[in-house]
């Protein structure tokens, strides 16, 4: 018996030592998941247009310099790159090195543009840019605060910030809340051409209950985004064979996202006709600090391409 123990207790040491390198090693290695997104009646000179994805790195670093990360992304073609925040791994972080590392070594950046996350810093501090928003434009990023459009031919691509974009505007209500310039340029939302394809970008997944709440309240509207892309949760950071995510952050959950629906932590699907894409991103957070890790979960950036029904 005791001898048996003791071959036991060597076998459990061997796998937790096998699992321990692999999950060091599958951390800081990358991967590229391309996703179809159909598109009801898709103009023609939209058909393969396609979107990078980047979302949640929290300072992490892929090698000296962000090198291997840079390498796979300058060895893809896109339209457009878009970060969905956590940048940064807290709001009152100064590390700015590992995103601004990210940023310079990106070759296409003509259509790049960020959404924030809860990690990363305020956008504005008393009326102005703050300093992180500052220089991650000077470096070719540009913080999405108004409609900003990709044009192919005739027909159009629109990205907008989601919780921007679903308010309904009242100048002298909403003064307080959102900018001037971030305004005057939203009522174009009601104009669009049906050939037109508006893409919304949120830090946040927009679970189902916030749709229910959103269509269900007068201060809001439900834009008819063609999609909507986020990060935040992880993949569930830990995942477990054939199980799965156990954990998601979200706090609009019944259950505050525990043992959430598998469909719905990562990957494409739909509700109520609001096609939506969440990417399981880069980085690992510490809301349990002995957790900062990806478990079964490898590191991905997300090539998304639109094609027509």
């Amino acid at each position: 018996m005791l001898r048996f123990m003791k071959y036991l207790f060597v076998l459990l040491f061997l796998l937790f030592l096998v699992l321990a390198i692999y999950t060091f090693i599958d951390n800081n290695r990358t991967i590229i998941v391309e996703q179809q997104i159909v598109v009801d009646d898709l103009a023609e000179e939209l058909e393969g247009f396609t979107i990078l994805q980047i979302t949640d790195l929290h300072e992490k670093e892929f090698g000296n310099n962000q090198k291997r990360l840079i390498n796979k992304i300058n060895s893809l073609t896109y339209d457009a790159i878009i970060f969905t925040g956590d940048m940064l791994d807290d709001i009152n972080s100064e590390n700015y090195k590992p995103f601004y590392d990210l940023i310079e070594g990106i070759e296409d950046r003509e259509n790049a543009w960020f959404v924030p996350g809860n990690a990363d810093p305020l956008s504005y501090i008393a009326g102005k840019k703050s300093e992180f928003i500052s220089g991650m434009e000077k470096r070719g990023v540009k913080l999405l605060e108004k409609i900003e459009t990709v044009t192919k031919g005739d027909s159009e691509v629109h990205f907008v910030d989601f919780e921007m974009s679903i308010r309904k505007f009242n100048f002298a209500e909403e003064l307080t809340i959102l900018h001037p310039h971030q305004m005057n340029g939203l009522p174009k939302l009601n104009d669009l051409k049906d050939s037109d394809v508006l893409i919304a970008l949120s830090h946040y997944p927009v679970v189902d209950y916030r749709i229910d709440s959103i269509t269900s309240d007068p201060k809001y509207v439900m834009r008819n985004f063609d999609l909507i892309i986020a990060g935040h949760y992880h993949g569930g950071q830990i995942r477990l064979p054939l199980i799965g995510a156990l954990f998601v952050p979200e706090a609009w959950d019944e259950k505050s996202g525990l043992f959430p629906p598998q469909n719905r932590v990562k990957g494409l699907w739909e509700y109520k006709g609001f096609k939506q894409y969440v990417s399981a991103g880069l980085g690992s957070s510490d809301a349990i600090s002995f957790l900062k890790f990806r478990l079964f979960n490898t590191p991905e950036i997300n090539l998304l391409t639109l094609k027509k029904n």
